[in-house]
């Protein structure tokens, strides 16, 4: 029996990314760089108002709120003329004469010989002529030529993954396409004589194909580019040609179907020629057995998984993300993994590596975090509590009972909500 991480080394070797595409920045989110995306020209392109307010000569308004009084003794108002006003987009240039202002929007280009803004709350808020209360220095509440970036620049590295803060600074430095490492494609293929897809009603010993959408639901949620192909007959020429015909298109090929017995037989036979799969049992439950091999002339990576589908889906879990993520260029394909508390005892299988659904939540007064198991008392197979699911406990293959109150690995799952 093959440990979990021989398995993986073996799985993950197979990994190769596709060769990077350049993509339009509106397809790009959540890919990673495969460029350094250097700047033409700086950001901001002029020096702009960074809020709505009155454009100045901060050397105009040093005097607002000060105590000072005229001759005569009485308070002394610091006001300003409005002789203009400019609004985000105008292309009409305006210079500031002393003791002058402009009023100005938000992204406005400031006018020559402004260096600040006023803001509207520092005044009265005049239209003809403003009261000025309180002062400001030069730079404030301005957004200078290059402040964001400079020519040469690099505003996204290679190796970034492409959010939307990424495509937004990719549009403002004029970036229409990227760069990047494009998703893999997968295809998943179901196998079973007692299998109908769910637009028709299952007859006598039939079953819905849940594998073929549940698969292909993970494969996306993992990254993947992905093609359902659905049922596909087990007859061997035609199964054959099904699968010839995905591995040309596809970086990787899950197949679900029997991993056991004279239908696995049935498969790989099938599958002869095209390379070699060979089916292990690994340390690991559930989804033991589980097939593995590298076919076609590319040597694609394919995957025979079981046919019960929680089983399939946590053999995907385990050995077919990672290897999705590889291929995204990710530098850290695992799940992420906490120390949590059981609040219930758990059984595990004896030398096997448990992955056993759970609900992973925080304590409200220690923010500790604390686990409860699901699916217990043998009911291993049961696909709604995998759906209740948000983590997998991961049990070492010589632990065999856990205590309410122990710690245990958790391994995060895909957020809901």
């Amino acid at each position: 029996m093959r440990s979990v991480e021989d398995q993986q080394i073996k799985v993950t070797a197979a990994a190769v990314a596709p060769r990077p595409v350049r993509v339009a920045i509106s397809e790009a989110q959540g890919l990673l760089c495969a460029e350094d995306v250097a700047t033409e020209r700086p950001l901001p392109g002029f020096d702009q108002a960074a809020i709505d307010g009155y454009a100045v000569r901060s050397v105009d308004v040093q005097g607002a709120g000060a105590d000072i009084r005229d001759e005569n003794g009485d308070p002394v108002d610091l006001t300003l003329p409005v002789v203009g006003e400019v609004e985000a987009g105008s292309r009409q240039p305006i210079r500031l004469q002393p003791r002058q202002t402009v009023r100005v929007d938000t992204g406005a280009p400031l006018p020559t010989l402004a260096d600040a803004v006023l803001p509207v709350d520092f005044t009265d808020g005049g239209r003809a002529r403003i009261k000025v209360y309180e002062p400001v220095r030069t730079g404030d509440y301005v957004r200078r030529i290059g402040d964001d970036v400079q020519p040469g620049d690099i505003a996204v590295r290679a190796g970034t993954i492409i959010g939307a803060a990424q495509v937004g600074l990719l549009a403002a430095v004029g970036r229409d396409k990227v760069l990047v490492h494009p998703r893999p494609r997968l295809s998943v293929i179901s196998i079973g004589g007692e299998l109908v897809d769910i637009d028709r009603t299952p007859g006598p010993g039939q079953v819905y194909d849940v594998n073929s959408y549940a698969l292909a639901a993970a494969a996306r949620d993992a990254g993947a580019d992905v093609n359902r192909v659905g049922i596909v007959s087990a007859d061997p020429k035609r199964l054959r040609d099904v699968v010839e015909g995905q591995l040309v298109r596809s970086e990787v090929v899950v197949i679900a179907g029997a991993v056991g017995g004279w239908a696995s037989d049935q498969i790989r036979e099938a599958l002869e020629g095209l390379g070699e799969l060979t089916i292990d049992r690994v340390a690991m439950h559930p989804g033991s057995v589980q097939g593995f091999g590298r076919l076609g002339r590319d040597e694609v990576p394919t995957f025979l998984l079981p046919s019960n589908p929680v089983g399939a889906l946590v053999v995907f879990e385990v050995m077919v993300r990672p290897l999705i993520r590889i291929a995204l260029g990710r530098r850290h394909p695992m799940r992420r993994v906490v120390r949590a508390r059981t609040i219930m005892p758990i059984s595990s299988m004896a030398g096997r590596r448990g992955y056993l659904r759970a609900q992973l939540m925080r304590d409200e007064q220690t923010g500790d975090y604390l686990v409860q198991p699901l699916g217990v008392n043998g009911s291993s197979h049961l696909l709604s509590t995998l759906a209740e699911a948000n983590s997998l406990i991961v049990l070492e293959p010589d632990v065999t009972e856990v205590r309410t109150g122990d710690e245990v690995q958790v391994a995060f799952l895909a957020q809901r909500g």
